[in-house]
C-alpha cells in the first residue's frame, strides 16, 4: 500500500482507531500494507485470515463498515439528484455482517456504546445527497422492501395486494427511503410556469415547487348550519361511495405522476353528514394520503369512529367573532359548541384551528377573540370575505382600513403564537421592513389550481372554492387533464397586474376577492393590496 494511503488510514478508521491501543493500531496499519488500493482493501478486510491478537472479534466488519462509509463519501461529488423516476442511490452498499450493533461505534462516544453482539445482520452504507454525509445503519423490513420495489420495477399496487396491505403504507415505505437518501426521487412536477409568473434568482426556491397537492373535497352539501356568508347552497347531485373511491384513485395516480405527496381535506356542507364518510376517509388513508377535516363541531361519539382509523392531521373549524356576533352567522349555540369541541380536540391530541371570515362586522372582534383562543386552539387565521353566494349580502372590511388592521393583528401575533399570518398582504408589510416573506394564502401566495383544487360533489372541480373557478369535471377527465388544461393555466397565472411585482411568488392577492368586487380577476389585482408600485 502506498505511504499516503496509510497516511490517511486514521481518517478512513477513526472507530477501529478508538477501540485498540496503540500498539494493536500499530498491528493494525501492518495488516493493511499488502492492499495497494481500495478493492484490495476491501478484500483483504473480508478475508478470513484477517486477524489482530487481542483485538475485539469484531475488528474486521467494523473496518469493513468504515471503509464502505469512506467509499460512500468519495460519490458525494459525483452524485446527482436529478432522476427522472424513484431511483436507488447509486452510492448504496448492502453489508452483510455478523455482527449486531456495529453503527453505534462509529459515533464519537461508541467507546460507551453496549458491545456488539453475534447476530446477523444487513447493513445499508450510502452517502445522503441532501447532505453529503456517509450514513449506515440496519436494513430493516421497509428499506429492503422498496429497494426491492424499486430495483425489480414492482408497482406499489402490485406489492400492496401481494403484501396484503393497503398501497398507503406502500407508499410510506418508499417516501421514508427516499428522504433518507436510500432511494433518489424525481423532483415534483408541481412547479410554477415560467411564462406566467415571475421566476428570478430573487425568488426563494421554495415557492416555486409545491411538495404536496392538496384536494379540498367537498364531500356533501349537507349541513347541519345555515351560515350568512355562505358561499354555495346550490342543490348538487349527492356523491356515489363508487365514485368516490374512483376520486382517491385518480388522485393517487395523479400525484405519483407529479411526484408529489396527496392530502384529502375534507369539507362540506359538513363533511361528516355525508352517508359513506367513515368508508371514504379509510379509504383515503389506505391510499397514503394525509387527511384533515374541514368541518363543524361534532361529538366526542363522532370523533372517535375516525381515530380508530387514523387521526386526521387537522381538524378545521370557524368561528366569526365573539358569541353574539358569532351566533348571529352560524346559529344560536355555535360558539360554546366549538368551544367545548376545541377542548374536545386538545383531549385527543388533535390539532385543531379555527377559521374567521373577516367582514366590516367582526374586524374590530378579531384580536379579542383571538385572546379567547390563546391556548385553546393551535392555530388562528383568516380569510377576508369574498362576496360570493350568500356572502354578497355581507359587508367587507372598508379597503382603507386593512392596512391598519393587519399592522394590529401583526403585533398582537408577536406576543400570540397562535395567530397565524395567512393573508398574502402580510408579506408587503414584511417587505417594508425588509423580512423574509412568508407562504401567505396557501404556502404560495395564491395557489389556486396550482397546490391546491377543489372538488364539488358533482365532480366539478374549481381552482378555488370561494368563487366559481370551474376548471372540469373529474367524472368526465381525469384530474390530470384537468389540472394541465388552459382554463387551470389560467387561473394559476393570477391576475396579469401582479405578474412583474416583487411580492408575486408569495402574493398574488386574492381572486376570490377581487371577484366579489365586480372585477376581472385576470386582469384587474385584489382592491386591498396597498403596495406602492
Amino acid at each position: 500500500m502506498s505511504e499516503s494511503f496509510v497516511y490517511n488510514n486514521a481518517a478512513i478508521f477513526p472507530a477501529c482507531r478508538r477501540v485498540l491501543t496503540d500498539s494493536q493500531w500499530q498491528g493494525f496499519l501492518a495488516l493493511l500494507i499488502p492492499a495497494a488500493n481500495l478493492a484490495d482493501l476491501a478484500g483483504l478486510l473480508a478475508s478470513p485470515v484477517f486477524a489482530l491478537s487481542g483485538a475485539p472479534p469484531y475488528l474486521p466488519d467494523l473496518a469493513r463498515l468504515e471503509l464502505a462509509l469512506y467509499q460512500a463519501r468519495q460519490e458525494t461529488a459525483a452524485l446527482s439528484v436529478m432522476v427522472e423516476e424513484l431511483t436507488v442511490n447509486p452510492s448504496l452498499q448492502l453489508l452483510e455482517v455478523p455482527w449486531a450493533g456495529l453503527p453505534h461505534l462509529l459515533e464519537k462516544d461508541g467507546a460507551q456504546a453496549p458491545q456488539p453482539v453475534l447476530q446477523q445482520e444487513m447493513l445499508l452504507v450510502w452517502c445522503d445527497p441532501k447532505t453529503g454525509e456517509a450514513q449506515a445503519q440496519m436494513a430493516g423490513p421497509e428499506e429492503l422492501l422498496a429497494l426491492k420495489m424499486v430495483s425489480e420495477g414492482i408497482d406499489p399496487r402490485q406489492a400492496a395486494a401481494f403484501g396484503e396491505l393497503p398501497v398507503g403504507a406502500i407508499e410510506e415505505a418508499l417516501e421514508c427511503a427516499a428522504s433518507k437518501g436510500i432511494l433518489l426521487a424525481p423532483a415534483s412536477r408541481i412547479r410554477r410556469e415560467e411564462q406566467s409568473f415571475p421566476i428570478t434568482e430573487a425568488v426563494a426556491s421554495r415557492f416555486l415547487a409545491a411538495e404536496v397537492f392538496t384536494l379540498q373535497w367537498h364531500i356533501t352539501q349537507v349541513c347541519d348550519l345555515h351560515c350568512k356568508h355562505c358561499y354555495d347552497r346550490s342543490d348538487r347531485a349527492p356523491l356515489s361511495l363508487a365514485r368516490g373511491l374512483a376520486v382517491l384513485d385518480d388522485l393517487l395516480a395523479f400525484c405519483q405522476s407529479r411526484h408529489v405527496r396527496g392530502q384529502v381535506s375534507f369539507s362540506g356542507g359538513n363533511p361528516l353528514l355525508y352517508p359513506h364518510f367513515l368508508e371514504l376517509y379509510q379509504a383515503a388513508v389506505d391510499r397514503g394520503f394525509s387527511v384533515a377535516i374541514l368541518g363543524n363541531a361534532t361529538s366526542k361519539e363522532h370523533l372517535l369512529p375516525l381515530l380508530t382509523i387514523e387521526k386526521p392531521a387537522f381538524y378545521q373549524v370557524s368561528l366569526e367573532g365573539l358569541p353574539e356576533h358569532n351566533d348571529f352567522i352560524r346559529g344560536k349555540g355555535y360558539f360554546a359548541r366549538v368551544m367545548e369541541f376545541l377542548d374536545l380536540l386538545r383531549e385527543q391530541e388533535i390539532y385543531s384551528m379555527v377559521m374567521l371570515t373577516l367582514t366590516r362586522g367582526n374586524m374590530a372582534q378579531v384580536l379579542p377573540l383571538a385572546e379567547l383562543l390563546r391556548d385553546r386552539a393551535d392555530l388562528f387565521v383568516f380569510n377576508r370575505l369574498a362576496m360570493v353566494g350568500e356572502g354578497s349580502l355581507l359587508e367587507s372590511v372598508p379597503i382603507a382600513e386593512y392596512r391598519g388592521f393587519l399592522e394590529r393583528y401583526l403585533a398582537a401575533a408577536r406576543e400570540n403564537p397562535g395567530m397565524g399570518l395567512k393573508d398574502n398582504f402580510f408579506n408587503v408589510l414584511r417587505a417594508e421592513k425588509g423580512e423574509p416573506l412568508l407562504g401567505g394564502c396557501a404556502g404560495f401566495g395564491c395557489g389556486a389550481a396550482f397546490n391546491f383544487v377543489s372538488l364539488l360533489p358533482d365532480g366539478e372541480v374549481h381552482g378555488c372554492r370561494k368563487f366559481p373557478s370551474l376548471i372540469g369535471n373529474v367524472f368526465s377527465q381525469s384530474l390530470a387533464e384537468i389540472y394541465d388544461s388552459p382554463a387551470a393555466r389560467h387561473y394559476r397565472a393570477g391576475c396579469q397586474a401582479c405578474r412583474d411585482c416583487r411580492l408575486r411568488p408569495a402574493c398574488g392577492g386574492c381572486l376570490a376577492v377581487s371577484h366579489g368586487f365586480g372585477l376581472d380577476v385576470f386582469t384587474e389585482r385584489d382592491p386591498y393590496c396597498f403596495l406602492e408600485q
